[in-house]
């Protein structure tokens, strides 16, 4: 199995006061973590590329434990979560969906074994491609206060031959959320939907 290769680990959080409503009393915060890799399939068509998921496993949980602390440290304060990927040129679609395990695993593991399916988007793109990362409650994902996505890119990445890797938390839903739904004092907690 390839070694993983990073070239860089980005981090960065918002604290969003309003979105020209009311300050809130506590400002939702945001985070990300952004890993920028060799895409090790860069250039060739290759058949047998699940194997690479075990090896992204310990950059999934080291980025997932990086996002906690970013938020204050204490699981207990994240209520929402995602995750995505950007392959370069020389890639394919197909690298990104690499990801989906290691990444989404880690956080749930981090997080005491969240229920509610981490949400993804991935896609090929240039250097300086933008991604906007879906995000949802970690217990349930018709938690319709959180539903949100955080952007995530770099100017320099992901080149030719590289993968940019990301997962984003939250601490809470959107800062004026009043679109309904179930609320998450309602969760029943038994599917990871409602």
């Amino acid at each position: 199995m390839p070694e993983v290769k990073i070239r860089k680990i980005v981090s960065c959080t918002e604290e969003i006061y309003h979105e020209g409503g009311p300050k809130a009393d506590t400002p939702l915060r945001r985070a990300a973590v952004v890993a920028v890799i060799e895409n090790p399939f860069a250039g060739t068509f290759a058949e047998d590329i699940q194997p690479f998921m075990e090896d992204l496993k310990p950059l999934g949980l080291e980025m997932a434990t990086r996002l906690v602390g970013l938020l204050g440290g204490d699981p207990a304060l994240v209520e929402g979560y995602g995750k995505g990927a950007i392959i370069g040129a020389a890639g394919e679609l197909e690298h990104g969906a690499l990801w989906h395990a290691p990444g989404g695993y880690a956080m749930r593991d981090v997080l005491g074994g969240a229920k509610a399916i981490v949400p993804s988007s991935k896609k090929v793109g240039g250097v300086g491609a933008r991604l906007d990362v879906p995000v949802t409650h970690i217990e349930a994902s018709y938690v319709r206060s959180h539903f949100d996505s955080m952007e995530i890119g770099l100017n320099d990445a992901p080149r030719a031959n590289e993968m940019v890797l990301t997962l984003v938390m939250t601490t809470g839903a959107r800062v004026h959320n009043r679109a309904g739904g179930l609320q998450a004092g309602k969760i029943e907690g038994k599917d990871g939907l409602r």
